[in-house]
């Protein structure tokens, strides 16, 4: 899977560099798709403690991905070209929380100009919030003055991340970000 990303990222972008950083709530998966991207395959893990930081190079560009415990967020922000941030669909009890955390990021001055991909993950489990009533649930109509797109994803699948992944790439070609 790794080859894969490596063929259709050089076969549009020569050599970029991004600095991407995967956010979200406790258990939203980030760290499910940090392993998928990186191995093509579900790793089995637990919940990160500090961080996780892998390089997954993608139509010729080399994203630098830092998968961050909730409490290190801030530590990472300068020099941040795209947020990925996770949701669990599935966890209804708390999308009030993840739009709470994930508009506070949008706040951050040192994010101003970082482009946003949401990963509305687990659409396999009962009950799952689909694209459209997640982007309802964190308001993203708000979201006037930079580029964001939705995904709907199932990372232990790996169903959604490379549709998400061709958006990211090419609004970072494009530099409409």
């Amino acid at each position: 899977m790794g080859i894969v990303f490596t063929k259709l990222f050089s076969s549009v972008f020569g050599n970029k560099e991004a600095r991407i950083l995967v956010l979200g709530l406790d258990n939203a998966g980030k760290t499910t798709i940090l392993y998928r991207l990186q191995m093509g395959e579900v790793v089995s893990t637990i919940p990160t403690i500090g961080f996780n930081v892998e390089t997954v190079q993608y139509n010729n560009i080399k994203f630098q991905v830092w998968d961050l415990g909730m409490p290190y967020w801030r530590c990472y922000f300068p020099n941040t070209q795209a947020v990925i941030y996770v949701v669990d669909s599935s966890d209804t009890d708390r999308i009030g929380v993840a739009k709470e955390e994930f508009h506070a990021i949008l706040e951050e001055e040192e994010l101003k100009g970082a482009m946003v991909l949401i990963f509305a993950n687990k659409q396999d489990l009962p009950g799952a919030l689909d694209d459209a009533a997640v982007t309802e649930a964190l308001e993203l109509h708000k979201i006037k003055s930079r580029q964001w797109a939705i995904f709907k994803t199932c990372a232990v699948k790996g169903e959604g991340l490379f549709e998400g992944l061709d958006w990211l790439s090419n609004t970072l070609k494009s530099g409409t970000g």
